[in-house]
C-alpha cells in the first residue's frame, strides 16, 4: 500500500489552513484529554492527528482507552460534575444513548466546520463523524461457479446457484437488514419496513431460508475471516478492514459493497468538558484535514468525510474504502437510533430463533 508523506511535512499547510498557530500562552499549558479506542486505531490516531495537533498548538494530548466502559464512565463524570475528558469517541451506537442521558455538549459547527464543507451524513447535533467502517459480504471467488460472482444479498441467499457454507455474525443487527434486502426491500426503505411487526416477521422468515446453510455464527472479526481462510465457509460477512490481510495472505477474497452496512463513528464533547475550545480545535482538525486523513487511512482503512479526501488517493485505494462515493451509494447506513429503540425486543426474539 502506498505510504504518504510524514506528518511533519504537512504541519505548515495544516497549521495555516486551520489557524491553529493562534494558540495563546495559556492554551499552550493545556492538556486535551481524549477518550478513544485502543489498539491499532489509537496508534494511527497518535501518529497522525495527535502528532500534528501537538506540534501546531503546543498543547499536550492524553489518549484514554475507554471504549468498553465509555458511557458508564462518562455518565459518572457528568453526574458528579467533574468531567475529565474533553473529546470522546462514540462508536457502536453510543451516540444516541449519550444524547438521551444528556452527556454531551451540542457541537458548534460555526467553529468546527465554518464553511459547511462536511456532507449531511457526517453531521449530527451532538456528534460529528470521525471515521467509517462497513460490515460487508465477502466471497471466496475460487469457490464460485465458473463465470459467476455474488453481487448482492439475493445471491447470498441463492444456495442453488452459489452452493457452499456461509457465515453471519451472531447478532440481529445487520442480519435483519440483509434479509430484507435479499427479499427485495430497497436500501432506503429497510428501517421503515423493520419498524413494523410485519417487517420483523418478514426478516426472520427470510433468515429461516438460510439458517441451515450457516454452520458457524461468528463472534468477532478475527473469527469471521479465519473461517474463510480455513475454507470452513465460502461466504461470510466481516469488517471491511479485515479483507486486505486475507488477500495479502493469498485468499482470493472479494468484497461485495452492494448492500453493505455502513457504520458511522462519531466524536463529541462531553458535558462539562474543561477544555471545550481546545476540543473544538482538535475536532476541526480531525474532520477537515484531508492530508492527515490520507495518512491515517494508509495506516487503517476507516476514513471520514474530510473534503477532498478521495481526490488524491490512488484510485484502487479509494475504491476499497467504505466512505468512497461509489461505495456509499450502494450501502445502507446502519441506523443506531432504530436499534436503540428496538434492540431489546428484537434481541429476545433473536435468542429464541437461534435456539430453535
Amino acid at each position: 500500500m502506498k505510504t504518504f508523506a510524514p506528518v511533519r511535512s504537512l504541519l505548515t499547510a495544516t497549521t495555516i489552513a486551520l489557524g491553529l498557530m493562534t494558540a495563546t500562552p495559556a492554551a499552550l499549558a493545556n492538556t486535551l484529554t481524549i477518550a478513544w479506542s485502543g489498539g491499532s486505531v489509537a496508534d494511527a490516531e497518535k501518529q497522525t492527528f495527535i502528532a500534528a495537533f501537538e506540534k501546531a498548538t503546543g498543547a499536550k494530548v492524553e489518549l484514554k482507552a475507554s471504549e468498553l466502559a465509555l458511557l458508564a464512565q462518562l455518565e459518572s463524570m457528568v453526574k458528579i460534575g467533574n468531567t475529565s475528558w474533553d473529546v470522546a469517541e462514540l462508536s457502536g451506537g453510543k451516540l444516541p444513548l449519550a444524547v438521551d442521558k444528556g452527556l454531551l455538549e451540542p457541537l458548534d459547527y460555526s467553529v468546527i466546520d465554518p464553511e459547511n464543507q462536511l456532507p449531511e451524513i457526517a453531521r449530527a447535533e451532538y456528534g460529528v463523524v470521525w471515521g467509517t467502517y462497513s460490515t460487508v459480504l465477502v466471497q471466496n471467488t475460487a469457490k464460485n461457479p465458473e463465470g459467476k460472482k455474488m453481487t448482492s444479498w439475493k445471491d447470498f441467499w441463492d444456495v442453488e446457484t452459489f452452493p457452499g457454507p456461509r457465515s453471519l455474525r451472531a447478532r440481529p443487527q445487520e442480519n435483519l437488514e440483509y434479509a430484507l434486502l435479499a427479499d427485495g426491500v430497497g436500501k432506503d426503505d429497510i428501517y421503515k419496513v423493520l419498524a413494523t411487526s410485519e417487517g420483523v416477521d418478514r426478516a426472520f422468515s427470510k433468515l429461516d431460508e438460510i439458517k441451515s446453510h450457516i454452520p458457524v455464527w461468528w463472534e468477532n472479526g478475527a473469527q469471521s475471516v479465519q473461517l474463510l481462510a480455513d475454507g470452513e465457509v465460502d461466504y461470510t460477512t466481516t469488517f471491511n478492514g479485515r479483507v486486505a490481510k486475507l488477500v495479502n495472505d493469498g485468499v482470493p477474497a472479494e468484497i461485495v459493497w452492494n448492500g453493505g452496512a455502513l457504520m458511522l463513528g462519531y466524536m463529541g464533547i462531553p458535558k462539562g468538558a474543561k477544555n471545550k475550545a481546545l476540543a473544538e480545535q482538535y475536532i476541526r482538525l480531525r474532520i477537515l484535514d484531508a492530508d492527515l486523513e490520507r495518512q491515517y487511512v494508509d495506516l487503517i482503512p476507516y476514513p471520514n468525510f474530510a473534503p477532498g479526501l478521495m481526490d488524491k488517493l490512488p484510485a484502487e485505494m479509494a475504491s476499497s474504502l467504505p466512505a468512497s462515493p461509489q461505495n456509499v451509494e450502494v450501502q445502507f447506513v446502519s441506523d443506531d437510533e432504530f436499534w436503540r429503540k428496538h434492540l431489546d425486543d428484537i434481541q429476545e426474539r433473536w435468542n429464541e430463533w437461534m435456539l430453535n
